[in-house]
């Protein structure tokens, strides 16, 4: 694939305590197959849908054990600058652009509301090798409390435009490029409880929501909404045995009216 303009979600990754039990997970539940851990990063090891480098897990590194998180990248032509733009913009770099080999500069931030998120400067890896195909990443959504802190910050660092849904019940909100959207931002309200904090929930592709849900709890993970379907697809939100948040759809399967969008 083409390197991605910049501000497009270009890569997804995850850091596992258990690493051997994420690989059995995932591979159970998305059909994942996974290549060989480096050592020389940290057993880094990407997952493949058809072949094709889809996301990737790893075990954290000394000191950063914890509860498991999916970690989005947006691509960058310039990781450094990028990270110059998020601190002018309120939020805060963690890891600074960092070379990795000859795959690319990866940096590590959290958005002014608190979503941790990464950035991908590509170059021998240039990130997703397939998208919206069974395995793959599909869309991604903000969750947060303060959707005025996050819609300002990744309006400033990245060249979105922005939209609102127009449905006064639900503050939703699609940053794209050009024609493409490419990020949701939804406003938290009180069906989360109070100790989550801001986070990117990442939708990875199915061809059969409910069979991938079923295996899914049957393995441990938590349903947490549906499934349900929509006018974008059948979906639901699960938390993985390790308490890792992520989504599965089925683009398939739809049902109702696309929802209008407004200029924000």
């Amino acid at each position: 694939m083409a390197v991605q303009p910049e501000g497009t979600p270009c890569w997804a990754d995850a850091m596992f305590t258990d690493l051997e039990g994420a690989k059995e997970f995932y591979g159970d539940v998305l059909g994942w197959t996974f290549g060989d851990s480096s050592s020389q990063y940290g057993n880094y090891t990407q997952a493949y849908a058809d072949g094709k480098a889809v996301a990737a897990v790893v075990p954290p590194m000394p000191g950063q054990e914890g509860q498991s998180q999916w970690c989005l990248y947006f691509a960058s032509p310039d990781a450094a600058a990028t990270a110059e733009k998020i601190r002018e913009s309120g939020g805060d770099v963690l890891m600074p652009p960092m070379r990795v080999g000859d795959f690319g500069t990866m940096a590590l931030a959290r958005e002014p509301s608190g979503a941790v998120f990464g950035v991908w400067q590509g170059a021998a890896h240039e990130g997703f090798e397939a998208v919206a195909t069974p395995g793959a990443y599909c869309w991604s959504e903000v969750f947060t409390r303060e959707p005025e802190k996050a819609d300002t910050f990744f309006s400033a660092v990245f060249p979105y435009q922005a939209k609102d849904m127009e449905d006064d019940d639900v503050d939703f909100r699609v940053f794209g490029l050009g024609a493409d959207p490419v990020l949701g931002r939804m406003r938290m309200t009180e069906d989360f409880p109070p100790e989550v904090p801001s986070y990117i929930n990442v939708y990875f592709t199915v061809d059969d929501c409910d069979a991938a849900v079923a295996r899914a709890t049957e393995r441990g993970a938590v349903l947490r909404f549906g499934p349900m379907t929509s006018p974008f697809g059948r979906f639901a939100a699960l938390t993985d045995p390790q308490g890792a948040n992520f989504s599965v759809i089925d683009v398939t399967t739809t049902e109702g009216e696309m929802p209008g969008l407004k200029d924000a």
